[in-house]
């Protein structure tokens, strides 16, 4: 099975969207283990539990997948709200993971 998705303008049958949306899928949880990665090492290299969590960032991380939403000509505020979760549940990983280093 090729696993290379055909470009969204050629597909002419919901097979050829639905081959496109899985194998998407697959890259993105791809990218996410990977972006998971640096969360562990967040949590590996930060001093202290209380750095974390830093809301400046957590902005500036969600403000700048709006931006790039806005650039691709997609809805921002699904962006938004997408990225809000991922941020929280990012925190949520990386403190697991400094607590599970610590102990």
């Amino acid at each position: 099975m090729n696993d290379t998705p055909m470009n969204p303008d050629d597909c002419s049958t919901m097979i050829d969207v639905r081959a496109g949306v899985d194998a998407l899928d697959r890259e993105l949880v791809a990218l996410l283990a990977k972006r998971f990665g640096y969360m562990r090492a967040a949590a590996r290299i930060k001093p202290s539990r209380d750095a974390v969590r830093d809301e400046e960032r957590k902005a500036s991380v969600i403000a700048a997948a709006v931006s790039e939403a806005k650039a691709h000509s997609i809805p921002a505020d699904v962006v938004a709200d997408v990225w809000e979760r991922l941020v929280e549940g990012s925190i949520a990983y990386e403190l697991g993971e400094w607590d599970r280093t610590r102990d």
